[in-house]
């Protein structure tokens, strides 16, 4: 059957000449594997059918790993206010640091309960004066890799911890652990876990812009040999959480115009692959980019309480028709138009972007399920909105932006690529404790996502419930992975 990369030449698009050289070497980017395969030798990249229930897994470690994330959602602590949590996290940590004599299945649930209650509301205060026996306990756990859970815990228990207490040189003491599980792992699911870690490490440890360029070049190497490069081989879990975390640290430097050029290459391969996890990470990243070379780019979050306002004024302006990117503009705003709306060129061949982009946000296939594929095109049709013109910012179709409500508070609008693809960051790891540890005053959260709250005046996204704490907003579906989480608050 026809990949997509040769859908892709067939309907005239360009191969690189880097992605051609690797076209015999098995990519994620391909489809299942060959048909003298045996059918438990599937490639894990292929994307799922409608008749498959387990997800992108299909072998018997399907369940476990499933499982792992399924006791982690759970709603119970954040539901529960912080005092009554202070006392169940102070014994878990006190069982966490008295390892002597403990289970490797004692750990497993020590460290599970401490993840679910530490990620559900801000309780830095439990921490204080233990931090440094809370982190040598959760990297022996990392360290010895007895079990596969124990050493998923152990990294998302490091951290949620490190955006709970914003640690200057966290990130020192354990990068070259992460990036020893990275490679060396025998687990997929702990290198893709530990990727994870090293990006919320990196952001909330104390890290420099220069430590995360050098992150960024080793992520960028994970994605352009599909795993391969850590022993993670077309595995999708792991190609996805690169992807993640490269857009996740980018949206945090001030200027990726060096980068730019090698790191869409890299990202436009990864649109030809079979999954479309992998093609909606890499899409979105590659959003990100042309979003950052915009001459309406805000170079600094702390500029972003004024990007912010003048987004509202926009915003007004496109319900009123009257805004420089509306379908039918005027004589003067044509004119404008005719300017570059890029400050830089983000890739030499935006044609070839455009074609893919445009391509995938139309495209159909039987290999893929109804879900991923509506998935698929929303996602690339707001990407194509993007490489056109990112004036736009990020919408999740062609004129609504995510809102997000904020209990009483208001609510945040998610207008640019960077606040969706950090909020998408900031999910995965808090889970619906997200909210709690915005409105409990969370300094990191704050700092990562400086987004101004504004009031709910009745308008777009809002409800009979507003203004009702405890209430659940749905936030509108948009890709398989990096807004997946962002489900029911």
């Amino acid at each position: 059957m026809h990949d997509l990369r040769r859908q892709a030449l067939e309907s005239g698009k360009t191969t690189s000449r880097k992605a051609a050289s690797r076209q015999s070497s098995g990519r994620v980017s391909r489809t299942a594997s060959q048909p003298t395969s045996s059918p438990g030798s599937r490639n894990h990249s292929r994307a799922p059918s409608d008749d498959e229930e387990g997800g992108i897994f299909s072998d018997d470690t399907a369940t476990s790993i499933n499982s792992i994330d399924e006791f982690l959602a759970s709603d119970d602590f954040n539901e529960a206010t912080p005092d009554d949590l202070k006392d169940q996290l102070s014994e878990r940590i006190d069982e966490l640091i008295a390892r002597k004599g403990s289970t490797n299945k004692g750990r497993e649930e020590c460290l599970g309960t401490y993840i679910r209650i530490l990620s559900s509301h801000l309780l830095a205060d439990v921490l204080y004066g233990r931090i440094t026996e809370i982190i040598g306990a959760i990297t022996k756990s990392i360290k010895s890799e007895i079990s596969e859970r124990e050493t998923v815990f152990a990294l998302r228990a490091l951290a949620v911890t490190a955006i709970t207490m914003p640690n200057l040189d966290l990130y020192a003491q354990v990068s070259s652990l992460l990036k020893r599980t990275i490679s060396d792992s025998q687990s997929t699911k702990a290198k893709s876990t530990a990727i994870y870690c090293l990006g919320d490490c990196l952001s909330y440890g104390g890290a420099g812009e220069d430590e995360i360029l050098d992150q960024m070049t080793f992520l960028l190497e994970v994605i352009s040999s599909d795993g391969n490069f850590i022993d993670a081989a077309d595995d999708v879990d792991t190609v996805v959480a690169a992807l993640h975390v490269y857009a996740f640290l980018s949206s945090q430097v001030g200027d990726v115009e060096a980068e730019s050029e090698d790191a869409i290459e890299a990202l436009l391969e990864q649109l030809d692959s079979s999954s479309p996890e992998v093609q909606v990470a890499a899409g979105e990243c590659i959003a990100l980019f042309y979003e950052k070379a915009s001459r309406h780019q805000v170079q600094s979050d702390s500029d972003s309480d004024s990007e912010d306002d003048g987004d509202e004024a926009s915003e007004e302006d496109d319900e009123e028709g009257n805004s420089n990117i509306s379908d039918e503009p005027s004589e003067k705003s044509s004119q404008n138009t005719k300017k570059s709306p890029f400050r830089y060129q983000p890739y030499h061949n935006t044609h070839a972007v455009l074609s893919k982009v445009s391509y995938l946000s139309t495209y159909s296939s039987k290999k893929v399920n109804r879900k991923s594929k509506k998935n698929l095109h929303q996602a690339f049709t707001a990407i194509l909105h993007t490489v056109e013109d990112p004036r736009g910012g990020f919408r999740l179709n062609n004129r609504a932006h995510m809102t997000i409500r904020i209990y009483s508070e208001g609510e945040m609008s998610i207008n640019k690529w960077w606040k969706m693809i950090r909020l998408s960051s900031l999910r995965r790891l808090l889970g619906g404790g997200f909210i709690n540890h915005y409105y409990e005053g969370n300094k990191a959260v704050l700092d990562i996502l400086p987004v101004l709250i504004s009031r709910r005046t009745g308008g777009f996204g809002s409800g009979s419930d507003s203004g009702k704490k405890g209430k659940r907003y749905k936030d509108q579906s948009y890709s398989p992975r990096s807004l997946a989480l962002l489900q029911e608050f």
